[in-house]
């Protein structure tokens, strides 16, 4: 029956949402008009405001190559011969269909609170895996359980070490990176918002939802479903000269740049004395660089990362093309003073206990619309900064809760689906059914906890 709700739901946005890029096109048009209609600016003030290269259009394209690279960095750490390896070997334990879906349901929203782009290819790899392994022992389950699961990790990042909006507000610099001039925000570090009690109980809530029910959904008979054939193995060039084969084929590069970046690890993440680590105030900046030396170390060659690194950059496409979008919208919305009437809206119907419930069901609806972490936070963050600081809500409070409501309705917008539908060789429509059932189920649970803390 819960499969069956799932899939209605899941139905009405198969046939009624457009691509992601055409939605940012729309809502484009969208904030121009709102702004023409309800504040004093002329066309052709939105219009500068729109392309302005300090608050416009172009102010998010460093934001959109750290968003990039924690995609690629993740994948390519993923496909790494030793985690690979291991998710292979995990595949083999199953006995059931129940227990290869609450295998990967828990490994993959594991994952994907250290990065999202880990935790989306692993759990991608792992359900390949699982399903291969139980077809081969003639074990009934289901293969499109098995995929949703692998999907799950974007149903715990945002309040992970990858996750956009905490890390967008753990250093001075990086609020300026993003947020509109003028909008007052001090430094939040991630032991209030990552760390944070309440975030480890709601997020660790959402990992045990995900691996109870995940099994729950595989039907009572099972039955496998066509799967992949594994991946043809790449034979190397044995033909290459000696020295680019030296270069190129072993690791000695990669050391090279490990051991330059794990000097800085060293210094950043244990510092000595009584200076703090590094993990108290991480930024989109050092995971990437933490990723990239851990992916360059269990590579066995430049020549492997770079080919895994090609990979994973697929799935650019859409943060390259939409982030400038992104960034327009929230120029217009911010000079035209649209942002601050609709938080002034916002603050003047919510209390302190009802604002991040109403933050996380408003970022829950605008992430099918803007399915984008920074995206999003782009557009929506100025509105939930003023709305809280009015308000009088904790910033840190206000700022998870719009990352839970992002990360929620990733289980009804398959767009970064699309590597792991890729790798596994599904469909979208395929999974939405049952990721979105666990979505509800987890969306009880944070709503519990935004009211509770």
């Amino acid at each position: 029956m819960l499969a069956a709700l799932g899939e209605r739901i899941s139905a009405v946005f198969r046939t009624t949402a457009p691509d992601p890029f055409v939605i940012a096109v729309l809502l484009t048009g969208v904030t121009f008009l709102a702004a023409l209609a309800f504040t004093d600016s002329s066309a052709g003030d939105l219009v500068s405001a729109w392309s302005s290269p300090t608050d416009g259009i172009w102010k998010f394209l460093g934001f959109a190559m750290q968003m990039c690279l924690i995609l690629v960095t993740g994948h390519a750490l993923a496909a790494s011969k030793p985690i690979a390896g291991a998710l292979g070997r995990l595949a083999a334990l199953p006995k059931s269909g129940k227990q290869g879906a609450a295998l990967v349901a828990f490994v993959a929203a594991t994952l994907g609170t250290l990065n999202w782009g880990l935790g989306l290819i692993a759990g991608a790899l792992l359900a390949r895996d699982v399903g291969r392994s139980l077809a081969s022992r003639s074990i009934p389950h289901h293969y499109p359980v098995l995929v949703a699961a692998g999907y799950v990790g974007l149903m715990t990042w945002h309040g992970g070490f990858s996750g956009t909006a905490p890390l967008k507000v753990s250093t001075d610099a990086q609020i300026a990176d993003v947020l509109p001039a003028g909008v007052s925000l001090e430094a939040i570090p991630i032991d209030q918002t990552i760390l944070s009690p309440m975030n480890l109980v709601i997020t660790g809530g959402l990992i045990a939802i995900a691996t109870v029910l995940f099994p729950l959904l595989m039907p009572a008979s099972g039955r496998a479903a066509s799967l992949p054939e594994p991946d043809s193995v790449k034979t190397s060039e044995h033909d290459k000269p000696l020295i680019p084969r030296l270069l190129e084929d072993t690791p000695i590069i990669n050391w090279l740049l490990v051991l330059l970046i794990g000097a800085w690890a060293i210094g950043y993440y244990f510092p000595g004395g009584d200076a703090p680590s590094g993990l108290r105030s991480l930024t989109p900046n050092t995971v990437n660089l933490t990723m990239l030396m851990l992916g360059l170390l269990l590579h066995s060659s430049p020549r492997s990362y770079i080919t895994a690194v090609e990979d994973g950059a697929r799935g650019c496409a859409g943060i390259i093309i939409q982030f400038p979008l992104y960034a327009g919208i929230m120029g217009m919305m911010h000079t035209s003073g649209l942002t601050a009437q609709i938080a002034g809206a916002v603050s003047e119907n919510a209390t302190e206990n009802s604002l991040p419930v109403f933050t996380c069901l408003s970022a829950g609806l605008i992430n099918l619309f803007v399915p984008s972490g920074g995206g999003q936070w782009g557009v929506q963050g100025p509105i939930v900064v003023e709305s809280a600081i009015a308000a009088g809500v904790p910033l840190p409070k206000a700022v998870m809760a719009l990352a839970y409501g992002d990360q929620l309705t990733n289980m009804l917008q398959p767009f970064w689906a699309l590597p792991l539908l890729a790798i596994t060789r599904s469909r979208a429509r395929d999974i939405v059914g049952y990721t979105a059932v666990v979505m509800l189920a987890g969306l009880a649970w944070v709503l519990l906890g935004l009211w509770t803390f």
